[in-house]
């Protein structure tokens, strides 16, 4: 029998024109040079590696390699790109780092005149209002979700997907001035004298009233760390509706119709067939706003307060890394000044990777979960 060596020597030949030229290798079966032994006509059905790396040049595959060798330079550039942001970061950033330690990211003392920096209120702040609004934006998206793609006729579901869609393509400074001209005045008005009221002394039959006076302490002001999370929530909540209806649309018609067939109601449908077989896709989707909501900058700069200090109050100001650094980048006076403001930046960078990591890990496992009860099922 013919090598698999001396079968690819025979296809890199052919291809470059030397078949035929009396150079042909003799396998074992005594085929002379120039001459075809019993497995050639196999060695010819075998499949041409094609390639930019194939070890001979032949203008038929002159095309794919170009193909090939194209992509491969495309991957390696983005690579070197986000190597690149990294090591900007840390070289800019790293006077900062020398001065001030780790004990940078615990400090809350930030003042530029005396060039003492910290960013734990910053750091605090990018948190706190991401995660409030994951908490108001989840529970209705998975609802906004579940209606379009079980409740609503097929004659409405479009326009209603096209009008969250248009709320994702408003620009963030769109939604900055909303939330200070008309949200902020309305909550300091309205919602907040409630909260207020909910804590104070005189509500001591509530249950809750000594957490509502600790985290809605007064004087409450439309501009605070609430007003951000909320306008981050209604910024968030297309792409996590977007992502989480493509999710459900993707669940296969024969799991929902089975279960109406078993006597399942919609929302016992819902519940434990829809949203368990779309789970990656909800997850992605909560991770993408919260991506989406840790970095967000212009519209929370609007609304946030810009106060360099640990929030004391939920409906009181406060910043996040974003509005500092939208807000001090111009105005950085000193080499010190600029290089914590980079620090900042890599951050957060590491919160949106770490965020990346975690994203990956949870879908991975949701994943390998998902196989061995399909297995199961399938057995």
């Amino acid at each position: 029998m013919t090598t698999a060596s001396q079968q690819q020597k025979r296809i890199w030949r052919r291809n470059s024109g030397d078949v035929g030229s009396g150079a042909g290798d003799s396998g074992p079966c005594g085929a002379g040079p120039g001459g075809s032994g019993p497995d050639d006509s196999g060695a010819q059905d075998a499949p041409q590696p094609i390639g930019f790396l194939h070890p001979k040049f032949s203008w038929a595959t002159l095309p794919d390699r170009g193909f090939y060798g194209l992509s491969f330079i495309m991957v390696v550039l983005v690579g070197l790109l986000t190597l690149s942001v990294l090591a900007v970061l840390i070289i800019e950033s790293w006077p900062s780092w020398r001065q001030f330690g780790v004990g940078f990211l615990w400090s809350s003392r930030w003042s530029p005149t005396k060039e003492q920096f910290g960013a734990l209120p910053q750091l605090i702040g990018s948190m706190l209002t991401s995660v409030i609004a994951l908490i108001l934006v989840v529970p209705f998206s998975i609802g906004a979700a579940m209606a379009l793609n079980l409740l609503v006729p097929s004659w409405l579901k479009f326009p209603l997907s096209l009008t969250i869609q248009l709320l994702a393509g408003i620009p963030s400074i769109i939604y900055g001035f909303w939330g200070l001209y008309l949200l902020a005045p309305w909550l300091e008005q309205v919602i907040y004298p409630v909260l207020l009221a909910l804590g104070a002394e005189e509500s001591a039959g509530f249950i809750f009233a000594p957490i509502f006076a600790h985290i809605f302490a007064a004087p409450g002001s439309g501009i605070s760390l609430l007003t951000a999370a909320i306008v981050l929530a209604i910024m968030v909540l297309p792409y996590i509706i977007a992502v989480m209806l493509e999710a459900f649309d993707a669940v296969p018609p024969a799991l929902r119709e089975s279960a109406y067939g078993l006597g399942a109601t919609t929302s016992e449908v819902f519940w434990h067939v829809i949203l368990p077989s779309a789970r990656q896709g909800v997850l992605g989707g909560i991770f993408l706003g919260f991506g989406r909501a840790l970095g967000e900058t212009m519209a929370v700069t609007f609304v946030i307060g810009n106060a360099h200090r640990l929030p004391q109050s939920l409906i009181g100001p406060g910043t996040s890394i974003p509005a500092s650094l939208a807000n001090e980048f111009n105005e950085a006076s000193s080499p010190l000044y600029l290089s914590s403001l980079v620090a900042l930046g890599l951050i957060l960078y590491g919160l949106t990777l770490l965020l990346f990591v975690l994203a990956r890990k949870l879908l991975l496992s949701e994943e390998g979960s998902a196989k061995p009860a399909t297995a199961k099922g399938k057995s």
